[in-house]
């Protein structure tokens, strides 16, 4: 029987795995890995309040303002203000920031399938049903 200290090893080390892949897969692309994070929600939900986008990719509000404006200036991305809410600005891709995050997470895509590619798709979608079976139930644990 595999131990809760072995499982947890095996699964810290594919995870580092994956994101050194994954990290390597977004430099490939040109843009920064908070950038591509960023319009990457947004290509995928849409356009978010600032603070919205900042909880998906773990950025703090400093820092996601940061990004933003980096974003800004290059013309990928631009605020708008919510008309029924002054206070609040949605963060848009333009369409020059939805071309290019459109191409690059295509590549980061191809590049990813590369890893899924070890697997069938009944091993698959098992290992997404067990590790939401561990994520959950660790969550129910504290």
């Amino acid at each position: 029987m595999e131990t809760g200290t072995h499982i947890r090893l095996v699964l810290w080390k594919a995870a580092k795995a994956v994101e050194r892949l994954d990290r390597q897969s977004i430099a490939r692309t040109g843009l920064k890995l908070t950038d591509f994070q960023i319009m990457e929600v947004l290509l995928n939900k849409g356009p978010l309040p600032i603070n919205t986008i900042a909880g998906k990719v773990l950025l703090t509000s400093g820092s996601m303002t940061a990004a933003v404006n980096r974003l800004e200036k290059k013309a990928y991305v631009q605020r708008i203000q919510d008309p029924s809410d002054g206070r609040c600005f949605y963060v848009h891709l333009t369409g020059t920031g939805r071309r290019i995050i459109r191409h690059a997470y295509d590549e980061h895509a191809r590049r990813l399938e590369k890893i899924a590619g070890f697997l069938s798709v009944a091993e698959r979608k098992e290992l997404v049903r067990l590790l939401k079976k561990v994520g959950k139930g660790t969550e129910a644990l504290s």
